[in-house]
């Protein structure tokens, strides 16, 4: 019993993944809660899980601490030793951005997890703890007494059965092909893809759901990253480098750090002397264009002096749009060359 109403301080620490959290909850409710990971649908997820099971069981208030560089350690500490004039039980929810408290934050932290009363619950959130955060002391108090709910990104590669068991919590019949290209349209966006299937839920109810319809409901939200840009460059994949250039340009991915992975993946070509079994740059497998009519020293020429116009555009000294050029620069680089550098 005392397990299930948060104040059993021998029980074993626990590291949860975010599907284990509701079935965790349903057997106790331990004192401190530490919730990381960069995808805010997990991540929110076990938050609101561990909400509500402290509100079932007489947590009726929230205090929330949102608390960057210089925060009010102070006022955290006394938030957490005051009695409520409102309610019993209640629960204090530290929001931390970076996950690194500083020195000052750690030993409060330390201190309140390692003191807590029953009457209070701890909910640390931050974003996803790097190897030093992991080891400090404040982390360690967590997993002492408490639990920590570690929410990582979820691999291309197992998108399709992280939406097949979303469908089914949802109650949703979506074919295989509906699922393949809702994996397609949202890339890794976690967040998108489940407010895809609210959609689908709301408009075909009971209903057998299959690509057309998903392709009529859904909207484009892939999330792209700076290597996926640059594996599609080294593959030569000249669609699928654009539509990666035209994400990470959408999502307000800085320029200058878009051209920098473009310019990293046109040496990484050339120091190997081909981009892929079918590449263009004098391996065996070069395409007939490529192989023939054009030296790998040249084109590598080329491509440098596109980068640099791409460098100058970006830095203002150039007349014209940055990101036009990048386009350029990467159907370029997967053998579409369109217009000339000069």
């Amino acid at each position: 019993m005392r397990a299930i109403l948060g104040c059993d301080r021998s029980a074993r620490a626990l590291k949860l993944s975010p599907e284990a959290v509701t079935r965790h909850l349903e057997q106790q409710l331990l004192s401190v809660y530490l919730i990381s990971g960069d995808e805010p649908l997990l991540t929110g997820e076990a938050a609101d899980a561990v909400r509500a099971r402290a509100r079932s069981l007489g947590f009726s208030e929230r205090e929330v601490h949102f608390l960057e560089r210089g925060a009010d350690w102070d006022a955290v500490r006394g938030a957490v030793h005051t009695l409520s004039l409102f309610a019993q039980r209640r629960i204090i929810e530290l929001r931390l951005p970076s996950g690194k408290p500083g020195s000052v934050g750690g030993r409060v932290l330390t201190g309140l997890i390692e003191s807590l009363d029953t009457d209070v619950l701890l909910l640390i959130l931050t974003g996803r703890l790097d190897r030093d955060a992991q080891s400090a002391d404040w982390v360690r108090a967590v997993e002492a007494r408490g639990a920590w709910v570690q929410a990582w990104p979820i691999p291309l590669a197992r998108m399709l059965p992280w939406l097949e068991a979303r469908c089914r919590r949802l109650g949703l019949a979506v074919d295989a092909g509906g699922l393949r290209l809702l994996v397609e349209r949202t890339e890794g966006n976690l967040l998108a893809a489940h407010q895809e299937l609210q959609k689908l839920e709301l408009l075909h109810p009971h209903t057998r759901i299959d690509a057309e319809r998903v392709l009529a409901a859904t909207i484009d939200n892939s999330r792209f990253s700076l290597s996926e840009l640059t594996e599609a460059l080294l593959a030569e994949q000249a669609a699928r480098g654009l539509r990666v250039l035209e994400g990470l340009r959408a999502e307000g991915v800085e320029l200058l750090l878009v051209l920098w992975a473009v310019v990293k993946a046109v040496h990484q070509a050339w120091s190997r002397g081909t981009q892929a079994p079918t590449a263009g740059w004098g391996g065996a497998g070069a395409r007939t264009r490529s192989a023939d009519t054009e030296r790998p020293e040249t084109r590598f020429a080329r491509l440098a002096a596109r980068a640099l116009r791409a460098d100058g555009l970006a830095k203002g000294r150039l007349s014209g749009d940055a990101w036009d050029e990048l386009a350029l620069l990467v159907a370029d680089m997967c053998g579409r060359p369109a217009l000339s550098a000069a």
